[in-house]
């Protein structure tokens, strides 16, 4: 296996892992701001205030786009197990 294979499974497993908790991390951070911001205007300084937001928006995200993620997940595993035999030889 030579180092340009190896570098090029490296960036699609950095790849990957962008892509599949990209929609996630977005998600939590806008709802964060948009909260921080609602805070900061009304003055209301509850720490568990920002968690429950968070936490529903995240499931919600997470019920909608975890076939897609299973999906590209598994598409990527497949060709990773195909690899297998050339890696042998």
């Amino acid at each position: 296996m030579t180092i340009s294979e190896i570098s090029s499974l490296m960036s699609g497993a950095i790849m990957q892992i962008l892509l599949l908790a990209g929609p996630i991390l977005i998600t939590a951070l806008v709802v964060g701001l948009v909260v921080s911001i609602i805070q900061a205007t009304t003055s209301i300084q509850e720490q568990t205030l920002t968690f429950v937001p968070k936490i529903a928006a995240i499931m919600i995200v997470l019920a909608l786009l975890a076939g897609w993620m299973f999906a590209t997940l598994g598409e990527y595993t497949i060709n990773l197990f195909s690899l297998i035999p050339g890696m042998a030889g």
